[in-house]
């Protein structure tokens, strides 16, 4: 039965809905309802023992009627009601009246929730001849049942309960926020971090992130002596994101490193170590391998670590008899990700500060400061262009002018050359700065990150093909060239005597070619462009005989002219000229359409001036900006029509494949394919039974002359 304008809210849920109110003297077995000596009121559905149901069940008695009933009428604070049930704070605004009648026995009320019953109430037939009103309200959680107004202690969920008045449960857990109730009153540590891509989601769910490919301690407790869990972070596909690359266990007290690597390897202090899936004991860890990954597990006191990485994700399980503080990403919510970071595991030579030479400045000038901007740089930046030396001879510089402290041969016990002078006459554009090229060992200018990466992820060296003025010009960046291994000055076009321009302001490269000097361009027609197509290479093998110091370069460029959009292209004889300006990419010509009266085409068609039948009118196709030698125009066909548009209306054929209609002996074409314009003639006429009106339409092509291809 509906009640959704009286709902009902029995243990903190909400129900619109209730079933089984029909009465059954003697039902069939199995039906519920009211029967001999049961009356249920339901929630979730029918009655039927051993579901899960929140139910109120009346039983004892021989009830021979019921019914129902919402009534709608306000009860307020103070009346009988609310004197009979004093947890009931507020005025109701309806009530659901269920009447019983039934012969002279007690009766049991029972209430049931998912199944359970939670409370049960007698009531005598004195009580019941005039009317027992009776509070079975309660709260929920967690699963469990509260009584209303009542604050308990649960062992079976380690907390404090309170459910208030209205039916709405709070708790205090008596456990820590890595513990975990074990249903008895006591807690136990049981905690998980995982660690995916660059993100850590801690023991208390705590989420961060780690922001460059640096070393960063994940898990270290004074509980666990001798272990320290750290993740090292590298950049995959993009560099301005880290991820989870290994996980290092870190054993002080054996002095060991045990690193659970990519493609689920291990290795223990620098050695891989073939693992299997039975657990193999190295230094107090048990390592295992499976298809989830490679799993060490470390136990310490009353405490177990399990660590599981897969190449993705670290998952670290720590559990144990109570909780106690835990420091790393993983554990302590106070610290920032910059304290958790590891110089051990992210430096390339930072740490050389407190070794060898140094240590006799160290008591003058704290290393520290320069550890760590050594390190946080590092991880940011690769250990190229002499940056890890830079930074050692800071040190060296400032430990001689604060302390009169000279550190003596520092540079031959870290690997660092003594600088040449190699940059201070360099020029370098605003796009490039000075360094030493890995491969030579010469200074050179390298491309910034910032002006390079608008090309490295195209694969290119420079912006794309400029086509203009019947030219192609294409610039390349001389330091992508360099960083790739090209030297600009073995490049050149097809012809060899076309070589690359170099900038000496912005050292960009400029390749060109135009109609005055082809450098050998190739060009090639399909149906719908005419390209100039050339190609930057290095120079051919032969100049060097047998062997050669530069890797093979090709670069195709071209620019390219469109075909005339043939469908649009059309006049009336009443108007003088069509121009339509073609577009291809920044190339670009003028095709016109202009029609005269005169054999010299001085004399042009005045819009106003009526045209006889029978007229001479010749028709001159012309383009404008086309190269001459290379480009011909080639009136394919041309035709009339009675309607503006070249498909609709009735057809009268002109030129036909080239030629004039075989049909029409006033038709005439003259150089048609010999240049970059033609003409053809006719004699006018009229549709009959038009309006005088005709329009008339060509078909042009473009064609590239190969002798007289085109005719």
């Amino acid at each position: 039965m509906n009640i959704s304008s009286c709902p009902i809210t029995y243990y903190g849920q909400k129900y619109e809905k209730v079933y089984s109110f029909t009465l059954i003297v003697s039902p069939p077995a199995g039906q519920v309802g009211f029967d001999a000596d049961r009356f249920s009121v339901c929630f979730k559905g029918l009655y039927r023992p051993g579901i899960q149901n929140d139910c109120i069940l009346m039983s004892g008695g021989t009830a021979d009627r019921g019914g129902l009933s919402v009534l709608s009428r306000e009860i307020p604070t103070g009346s009988g009601v609310h004197k009979l049930l004093p947890n009931l704070k507020y005025a109701g605004k309806c009530v659901n009246v269920i009447p019983l009648k039934d012969s002279q026995q007690s009766q049991v009320a029972v209430a049931q929730v998912n199944g359970l019953t939670v409370s049960k109430q007698t009531f005598q037939t004195s009580e019941t001849n005039s009317g027992v009103i009776t509070d079975v309200s309660g709260c929920r959680f967690s699963g469990l049942v509260y009584e209303t107004n009542t604050t308990v202690n649960d062992p079976r969920i380690c907390s404090t309960v309170t459910c208030d008045v209205n039916g709405a449960a709070t708790a205090v857990s008596h456990c820590g926020p890595m513990e975990h109730c074990q249903g008895d009153g006591s807690c136990a540590m049981n905690a998980v971090c995982s660690v995916t891509g660059s993100t850590v989601i801690g023991f208390t769910s705590r989420l961060q992130s780690v922001p460059d490919r640096c070393g960063y301690s994940l898990l270290r407790s004074s509980s666990l002596p001798g272990l320290h869990v750290l993740g090292i972070f590298k950049e995959r596909q993009r560099k301005d994101l880290s991820f989870l690359d290994r996980v290092v266990l870190q054993l002080d007290r054996e002095g060991a490193q045990i690193s659970l690597e990519q493609g689920s390897k291990v290795k223990v202090n620098d050695v891989f170590l073939t693992v299997h899936a039975t657990p193999q004991i190295v230094h107090s860890v048990a390592l295992t391998k499976s298809h989830t990954g490679v799993s060490a597990k470390f136990e310490a006191a009353n405490y177990t670590v399990s660590v599981v990485f897969d190449g993705n994700t670290a998952v670290i399980h720590l559990t144990g008899s109570s909780e106690v503080p835990m420091q790393g990403l993983c554990g302590d919510s106070s610290s920032t990700v910059n304290e958790q970071k590891s110089s051990e595991y992210s430096d390339t030579g930072c740490s050389l500060l407190q070794e060898g030479s140094f240590t006799e400045c160290n008591s003058y000038v704290d290393p520290e400061p320069f550890i760590q901007a050594c390190t946080q740089t590092l991880c940011k930046y690769p250990a190229v262009d002499g940056l890890p030396c830079n930074f050692l001879k800071g040190y060296a510089e400032v430990c001689k002018y604060k302390s009169n402290v000279t550190v003596e041969d520092w540079r031959s016990h870290t690997s660092c050359a003594v600088p040449q002078a190699t940059c201070q006459d360099m020029f370098c554009s605003s796009h490039e700065f000075c360094g030493v090229d890995s491969s030579s060992g010469e200074p050179r200018c390298h491309c910034r990150a910032l002006f390079a990466s608008k090309y490295k992820p195209t694969n290119s060296f420079g912006e794309p093909t400029v086509c203009a003025d019947k030219a192609a010009t294409v610039t390349l960046a001389n330091c992508l060239l360099e960083d790739k291994g090209i030297d600009y000055s073995v490049l050149h076009l097809n012809d060899q005597s076309c070589r690359g321009q170099l900038d000496n302001l912005t050292h960009l490269v400029t390749f060109s070619f135009s109609s005055q000097n082809t450098c050998g361009t190739v060009v090639q027609a399909n149906n719908s462009q005419i390209i100039y197509k050339n190609i930057i290479m290095t120079q051919n093998i032969s100049m060097f005989g047998l062997i050669t110091r530069h890797d093979k370069v090709h670069m195709d460029f071209s620019c390219h002219y469109s075909q005339p959009d043939l469908k649009t292209l059309s006049i009336r004889f009443r108007q003088s000229s069509v121009i339509q300006h073609i577009s291809s990419g920044e190339w670009k010509y003028n095709l016109t359409m202009e029609a005269y009266t005169n054999h010299d085409l001085t004399k042009p068609i005045d819009s106003d001036a009526d045209i006889d039948l029978n007229q001479r009118l010749w028709v001159e196709l012309k383009t404008y900006g086309l190269e001459e030698d290379r480009v011909a125009v080639v009136t394919d066909s041309c035709w009339a029509t009675d309607q503006p548009s070249p498909t609709a209306g009735l057809r009268y054929n002109l030129i036909i494949n080239g030629c004039p209609n075989p049909k029409d002996p006033t038709v005439a074409v003259e150089g048609n394919g010999l240049g970059t314009s033609n003409v053809f003639s006719f004699n006018t006429f009229q549709f009959t039974g038009g309006n005088g009106n005709v329009f008339l339409h060509c078909k042009v092509e473009l064609c590239v002359r190969q002798g007289d291809n085109c005719i």
